[in-house]
């Protein structure tokens, strides 16, 4: 005999969908680390386009088992939004890695490392988020996370105004300003789409606590 939890779908498949997502998330951003700490070796995309293969894929289940699910855990507005702001994550970290492998043989004495190792941090804080949500809606707990989201954005933004600074100094060619501009301004977007994750969670903790 079917329960009717069995019968409605409701259980903890979408929590898993949604968990395999941020690791997928933290997996680029852990692999853009590794990719910027190696110089010795040529920049290999392999890994965040086997990152963006899972995503895309998860999101897609996720919106089949939307439609073939009648009662789902957490509301379905909610669902979406965060596949969706997660799915974003790795979008901008490959997109990034993308741009740095065109010109990385250019870009030898620039630290781009420090700047990916708060995109890591902040995507380990959005995993964690994200598998806390299964455990309950316990709001101060979700609180201290989002609050450690905000200060890696913050130190982010600091890092970035560093940036302006140098890059306005007037040491730089001009093509040479427009690519280094172009490309932190892509991780920076990275971890924006960390801090939009986070947002999402936060919320849905909001409206169930």
């Amino acid at each position: 005999m079917f329960s009717l939890q069995t019968i409605f779908g409701k259980g903890d498949k979408f929590y898993g969908l949604l968990e395999a997502s941020a690791v997928a998330a933290h997996d680029s951003a852990h692999a853009l680390v590794a990719m910027l700490g190696d110089r010795q070796q040529a920049p290999s995309l392999e890994e965040f386009m086997h990152a963006r293969r899972r995503e895309k894929d998860l999101t897609a289940e996720i919106s089949r088992e939307l439609v073939n699910t009648f009662v789902t855990a957490l509301e379905r507005e909610d669902i979406e939004a965060l596949a969706a702001a997660l799915n974003k994550i790795t979008k901008s970290t490959a997109k990034f890695a993308e741009r740095y492998a065109l010109a990385a043989e250019q870009l030898g004495d620039i630290d781009f490392h420090s700047r990916a190792g708060l995109l890591e941090k902040a995507a380990e804080v959005i995993r964690e988020m994200v598998f806390k949500l299964r455990k309950g809606m316990d709001i101060g707990a979700m609180g201290q996370l989002n609050d450690r989201l905000q200060a890696i954005e913050s130190e982010a933004d600091r890092l970035m105004l560093e940036l302006y600074r140098d890059l306005y100094g007037g040491r730089h060619e001009p093509l040479r300003v427009l690519l280094l501009k172009d490309l932190f301004e892509l991780l920076e977007k990275a971890i924006d789409r960390c801090r939009d994750a986070g947002n999402v969670v936060f919320q849905i903790v909001l409206k169930n606590s």
